[in-house]
């Protein structure tokens, strides 16, 4: 439907500012000095996406960029958009994309997303809805982040988002071990009691390129 539109620009960069996150996990905090907090590692991450699969993300569609000091990286999507209506395939309700990361952290620390911000464009008619769903876990482990957003039309902008997790519910990658970050988002639109005829979409990219996905680290020494 949106000929024209630019690539998704999703840009997810760690950053190392809730280096005393993990530090609060202390029973007995309120009651006794508080612990010194984690040294941010000198040495820089590596990130390598080992796969992108889904929907959202078909064979050519999608461009990863590492930064040069390795503490970003810029995912480009081209297919990324759900949409309803007019002449929208009937499969084009639902999009989603998983990436398995192999991020690669500084001898003697580790680290868990402490919180992510989105951000992305809709177009919803009246009577129309959408969701954004989102999780991400290490690789054989349960405990996720999965976090979900409705939006329901009249809608028609950019839209952003902002999941936080408690200290109590930090996952940690296990010390020593090597396992993938997999981060899988999912875009769904429902036309509802809408014009069927009229289109309604939800996308994670923008008319400006603007926008970004980041997500921030909590670090714990080992």
């Amino acid at each position: 439907m949106r000929k024209g539109r630019k690539a998704l620009i999703a840009t997810v960069a760690l950053f190392t500012s809730l280096a005393g996150v993990a530090t609060a996990m202390s029973a007995g905090a309120s009651t006794s000095p508080a612990a010194p907090q984690p040294p941010v590692p000198k040495q820089d991450m590596v990130i390598d996406v080992v796969s992108a699969n889904g929907s959202g993300c078909p064979l050519g569609t999608a461009a990863v960029t590492v930064s040069p000091d390795n503490k970003a990286f810029t995912v480009s999507y081209s297919e990324f958009t759900a949409q309803v209506g007019a002449d929208a395939a009937a499969t084009a309700f639902r999009k989603n994309c998983q990436l398995a990361l192999n991020v690669k952290v500084p001898q003697g620390y580790t680290y868990a997303v402490a919180s992510v911000d989105y951000r992305g464009f809709a177009h919803l008619e009246r009577g129309a809805s959408a969701t954004h769903s989102s999780l991400y876990y290490f690789q054989g482990e349960r405990n996720t982040g999965r976090t979900k957003r409705t939006f329901n039309g009249p809608f028609d902008g950019d839209w952003q988002r902002t999941d936080a997790f408690g200290v109590s519910s930090l996952s940690f990658l296990p010390c020593g071990e090597m396992r993938y970050l997999n981060v899988n988002n999912e875009l769904r639109v429902s036309s509802g009691w809408s014009d069927k005829h009229k289109a309604s979409f939800l996308t994670m990219d923008s008319t400006d390129g603007n926008l970004d996905t980041v997500y921030h680290v909590a670090w714990k020494r080992c």
